[in-house]
């Protein structure tokens, strides 16, 4: 069975943790995955950074930005990653755009992920027509699950095509902005929330953007699976590096 799959069936909140590979520096991917698990994290996001990030925030997009500096590339992270299931048990999902994955050759991708033990990808930039006509068949074949993304404006008509698509679980995008811009939800976002529960899909939701702390957390759960966190653990690693990842956590979980 998927790593996700069997996460999601826990009967707990998850939480997932959002970071840019050979940020802050080159080596410490590793490090920060080990840390994450040790910390409790449930899922890991493995950003792999990409010149372009049209959906992210300045935060996530200057971590992308350094760690293009520092020489991050899919093989640099494949070459990391060779040994990550010695001492990482958790799902770990890359999440990146879809250029730099054509550019190495998508069943080539595939089949690295397979190989070191990569659960599944978000690519926000891939069309769910395009993913099922063209790339479907390769995922599989490589037991990688593709998460798809909804936001507020998506129409209920194309949240059920998604859902009947998805494997594992849908990720909720909690507003039409980019990532780190929000650190609050109002009364449309819980709304918003609350609408997708009633929809009853087969797959859970874990929410994205916004989620910053213990109350945004509780938050975005209230009607969800779980929560990511990205910009406001990449702010944490600027300021602290690979120390005090723990603690971070800690005040996550209060």
């Amino acid at each position: 069975m998927n790593r996700i799959t069997h996460k999601l069936r826990e009967n707990k909140k998850l939480l997932s943790i959002y970071f840019t590979a050979g940020y802050p520096q080159i080596d410490d991917t590793k490090t920060i995955l080990e840390q994450l698990e040790k910390s409790g994290v449930d899922v890991v996001e493995i950003g792999l950074p990409f010149s372009d990030p049209l959906a992210d925030g300045p935060t996530i997009q200057a971590s992308s930005t350094q760690a293009l500096k520092n020489g991050m590339t899919s093989e640099k992270l494949f070459e990391q990653l060779k040994d990550i299931r010695k001492s990482v048990s958790i799902p770990l999902i890359i999440m990146g755009y879809f250029n730099p994955m054509l550019q190495y050759g998508i069943e080539k991708f595939c089949q690295k992920c397979e190989e070191i033990g990569i659960d599944g990808l978000i690519i926000p930039d891939l069309p769910l027509e395009v993913y099922t006509e063209e790339y479907q068949e390769i995922f599989q074949q490589y037991g990688l699950q593709n998460i798809f993304l909804i936001t507020p404006q998506t129409t209920e008509e194309r949240i059920q095509q998604i859902d009947q698509v998805s494997e594992g679980f849908i990720y909720m995008v909690s507003s039409a902005s980019i990532t780190g811009s929000t650190n609050s939800f109002g009364e449309a976002q819980q709304a918003y929330f609350e609408r997708i529960d009633q929809m009853q899909l087969q797959h859970p939701q874990i929410v994205g953007f916004g989620i910053s702390n213990a109350e945004t957390f509780q938050k975005a759960t209230k009607f969800a699976k779980g929560a990511i966190i990205g910009s406001a653990f990449i702010k944490h690693l600027t300021e602290n590096g690979t120390q005090h990842i723990d603690g971070f956590i800690k005040q996550i979980r209060m």
